[in-house]
């Protein structure tokens, strides 16, 4: 079934004339919720007659080796697919001994080289007419703020799942949201850095921009928690914390278990975060990659290399023909320009820790 995310640059192309734009009311419902994704959050900035100095740079800090460094296991249930709007790569990551580990965001190799970014969306073989559905009243909200960094939640005119869990802010609870932005100041902008889908617990999240670029897009998703399969790879969370003196996100599931995933530091290369997690299944995925690829040219994945414990290099496959693994770090992104989210970072997972090494 179709995964659908908003990734592309802002547009004011008219919806009308988009095919089907009319005739396909689920189409037109994505479309418009897609709009809604990218109207930038202006408020604080308007509501400053004098421009801000950016704060301090968040630094993302250095890591040392991990002494207890595990293995976890990497199983590669990707499939092909013809439509570049679908989330067809899918690589789960399972360990009962995980309790922590670090996952960035980072700039492809030839991000330098881009003139010209490519964010359009690619319908191309896609048919979304047999999507779940469930409307609600579409709404923007900024439910947290600082000079430096603010939340905003959105809900669509219709999900593919009810936006039922709470996210929480101190005292303040919003519900109904299927997405939340945590947006960041930069350059005297607003620059978003991560989105979250509430009803089905998907994350991205991106460096800023490179260089004197103004913006990239995002890519590859992945889901945090006990990662099951309700018509499509998910993660149920029973409700959303966010803290924010530490910057964290706590995550409680309704299969058990909690995680919590901290913002060490964002610049213009990367973006980092420390998950942690407590009490998740053990006969589940911990995490779930998951992104697109229709050839090596229409992609946001299209290649891996992975490093095992012990090993004398990395090893690397395309994503398709990837095998599976046992590793103590993954990477998941391009080596070379794809027609689709040229500018979107590659994946970096590593530093498992547990109870035990592995």
């Amino acid at each position: 079934m179709p995964q659908i995310r908003s990734k592309q640059k802002s547009s004011m192309i008219p919806l009308s004339t988009f095919p089907g734009f009319v005739r396909r009311p689920r189409l037109r419902a994505a479309l418009l919720s897609a709009c809604l994704l990218a109207l930038p959050t202006f408020a604080w900035a308007q509501a400053n007659s004098k421009p801000a100095a950016d704060p301090k740079p968040f630094t993302i800090p250095a890591f040392a080796p991990v002494a207890n460094e595990m293995a976890v296991d990497v199983t590669n249930h990707s499939t092909p697919e013809l439509c570049a709007e679908r989330d067809n790569v899918q690589i789960d990551f399972s360990s009962p001994l995980v309790r922590r580990f670090q996952l960035q965001a980072v700039h492809p190799s030839y991000i330098g080289m881009i003139s010209t970014d490519r964010w359009a969306p690619d319908w191309t073989s896609c048919d979304m007419t047999h999507d779940p559905h469930f409307p609600a009243d579409a709404r923007r909200v900024t439910f947290w703020e600082t000079p430096e960094f603010w939340l905003t939640g959105y809900t669509f005119p219709s999900f593919w799942r009810p936006g039922t869990v709470p996210v929480r802010v101190g005292d303040r609870v919003e519900t109904g949201l299927h997405l939340v932005q945590l947006w960041m100041l930069h350059r005297e902008r607003a620059e978003e850095v991560l989105a979250f889908y509430p009803p089905d617990g998907y994350w991205r999240i991106r460096p800023l921009p490179f260089g004197e670029m103004r913006w990239t897009a995002y890519g590859s998703s992945f889901l945090l928690g006990p990662v099951e399969v309700d018509d499509r790879p998910l993660v149920k969370i029973k409700e959303m914390a966010f803290d924010p003196a530490t910057k964290s996100f706590r995550l409680s599931f309704q299969s058990g278990g909690s995680a919590t995933l901290t913002l060490q530091g964002a610049d213009q290369d990367h973006i980092s975060f420390e998950a942690k997690l407590d009490g998740l299944p053990a006969d589940k995925p911990f995490l779930t990659l998951r992104s697109m690829y229709t050839s090596e040219s229409n992609s946001d994945v299209a290649r891996v290399a992975w490093r095992t414990k012990g090993g004398a290099g990395w090893g690397e496959a395309p994503v398709m023909g990837f095998g599976g693994a046992q590793a103590t770090e993954f990477w998941a992104g391009r080596t070379s320009p794809s027609r689709h989210n040229l500018s979107a970072p590659d994946m970096v997972l590593s530093h498992f820790e547990g109870a035990t090494a592995k």
